[in-house]
């Protein structure tokens, strides 16, 4: 296996270029899933003034094992997958992005991979929305990121019973995330399921309304 996987993959662009944009949102979807499907959650954020990049993670699927594993068993997938974020965050910047302009979103898998991404690089963005994911590793794996978010508004969005995602996974990744400087908005829905729902899609239309 490739030790960059998801290097040789494409990157769907809907709406503004992003040095024209209000701001910018990469979009990652979850396993199973496709560029071309998140991408076409964008619509749902009513954002006429705002650009949509959207990776695609080789196979359809960002790392092989479930986002609990020891990390090494989720190699090298999540490693590439990391460095595809990276690299498309300093493409940006060298377009004149700021990251206070940019905002990260992802369901499932994809939301897993937004919030580890952003945990490592901590600064102000614009939002970081995860649906139904939550902090990458196993029980007990070490939280010292370094950085500070400085106010950037973080939405987490999950079941109680989601049966890929623990409860228990999303409060620990919420309260890392306040500990690091970020405002966080995080909604448990009884009996949600693996699903997105309107409130949370009204909670990112709202973060993305207002930034400026």
């Amino acid at each position: 296996m490739s030790e960059n996987p998801h290097a040789s993959q494409p990157l769907l662009t809907a709406g503004l270029r992003p040095a024209d944009a209000r701001v910018t949102v990469i979009l990652l979807h979850g396993r199973g899933g496709a560029a071309p499907d998140v991408i076409a959650r964008s619509r749902d954020f009513r954002q006429a003034d705002a650009a949509y990049l959207a990776p695609q993670a080789a196979d359809r699927s960002w790392y092989p094992r479930s986002f609990l594993s020891p990390l090494a068993q989720n190699e090298p997938q999540l490693s590439s997958a990391l460095a595809i974020l990276a690299r498309l965050v300093a493409d940006l910047e060298a377009q004149g992005v700021p990251a206070h302009r940019l905002a990260f979103y992802g369901f499932s898998q994809g939301a897993c991979l937004a919030l580890e991404h952003a945990a490592r690089h901590a600064r102000r963005y614009a939002g970081v929305f995860g649906l139904s994911g939550g902090l990458i590793g196993p029980p007990g794996t070490p939280r010292g990121y370094a950085g500070s978010f400085d106010g950037t508004p973080v939405f987490l969005g999950c079941s109680d019973v989601d049966v890929h995602i623990p409860v228990e996974r999303v409060h620990e990744s919420a309260d890392v995330f306040r500990r690091m400087g970020a405002t966080v908005d995080a909604r448990i829905y009884p009996g949600m399921g693996h699903v997105i729902v309107d409130d949370e899609l009204e909670a990112v239309r709202q973060v993305l309304s207002a930034v400026v």
